[in-house]
Order: structure tokens, then sequence, then C-alpha cells
């Protein structure tokens, strides 16, 4: 849902050309949304026979591969408005892969335990740190609306629960309760 939901939303802005959409989407969403490449032209693909998207032209420079230019229909800014609503009103459930390899915790030596903690400790502070730095840069580009701030700290919040968290399971592995 949420790379038909960028896609019909960028789109709604003007009309693009997939690797326009890819890139935008790279640029600007690419810290908190997982869409790969190749998802962007199956999508396209998949809206354009919904008839939610339509190609607008093809364009073809000197040397270079066609581009196909697509443009969002009337149906598919409903579908548009529909998709941002169920965003907005779906609970989401977030799984953790980690947390299968905390199941199997026991399985390490405590050293190991630790070891493994405090790497994962460094790394989320070290994207605490990062996250600070790239959206002072991202804000800085008028390009970027002015809602990226509420994404940014969104995933602050998230990230800094993590760190909590972590130094929790590191003071349980530490004092042997867990």
């Amino acid at each position: 849902m949420s790379t038909r939901l960028a896609i019909l939303g960028l789109l709604k802005e003007r009309p693009l050309y997939g690797y326009e959409l890819k890139s935008i989407i790279e640029q600007y969403m690419g810290d908190w949304t997982s869409i790969a490449f190749g998802s962007i032209y199956f999508a396209l693909r998949k809206l354009t026979e919904e008839g939610l998207v339509r190609e607008l032209s093809v364009e073809q420079e000197k040397g270079r591969p066609s581009r196909r230019v697509y443009e969002l229909t009337d149906d598919g800014k409903d579908v548009f408005r529909s998709l941002l609503r169920d965003a907005w009103t779906k609970e989401d459930r977030l799984y953790y892969p980690f947390d299968i390899a905390l199941f199997f915790l026991k399985e390490l030596s405590r050293e190991e335990q630790l070891k493994f903690i405090r790497k994962r400790l460094e790394d989320t502070r070290r994207s605490l740190v990062y996250l600070d730095g790239h959206e002072k840069e991202m804000r800085s580009d008028p390009r970027v609306p002015p809602v990226a701030g509420a994404i940014f700290s969104h995933t602050r919040h998230h990230v800094r629960a993590e760190l909590a968290w972590l130094e929790e399971l590191a003071e349980g592995i530490e004092s042997d309760i867990l």
C-alpha cells in the first residue's frame, strides 16, 4: 500500500516519469520508507492497468532510452484519498525480526549477549546523531515540505525508545535477570 500511496501522491502534484519517482522517493522518503526501485515500475504498470494512472507521453532524448511520463487520473485521485484515509485510520502492528533472535537469547554466552547488545546500543546512538544532522540538511532544502519535521520527530521518538529499551536489556543481562 505504501508504494501505491507514494506514487499516487507524487503524481497528484505533477506528471512524472519512473526515474523521477524513484529519485524523489529515495531523496525525500528514503529515510523512512523501504520502497524498492523495481517495485515502482511494477506499481506503475499495475496502476496503469487499473486506470488510476495513465501514460501522458513517451520522451526520447538523443542516445538515451525512452521514458514514459505518467499522470494521475480522476479515479487515481479518488484512490489516493482513500489510501491516505486508510493509512491514517489503520492501526499498524509492528513486528521486529530482532525479537526472534531475542527469544533465543539463552543460546548465546553471556559475553556474546553483552557484546551484541553493546554493539546495538552503539549503532542506535549513532543513528540518533545521524538523524539530527540529516534533519538539518533536509530541512534546509526548500523543496522538503514542513511536515518533514514531524516525520523526523516520529523517527527520533522511536529510536530513543529503542535506545531506552536496549539499555534496560543490557542491565538485565549484566545483572543476570535474563
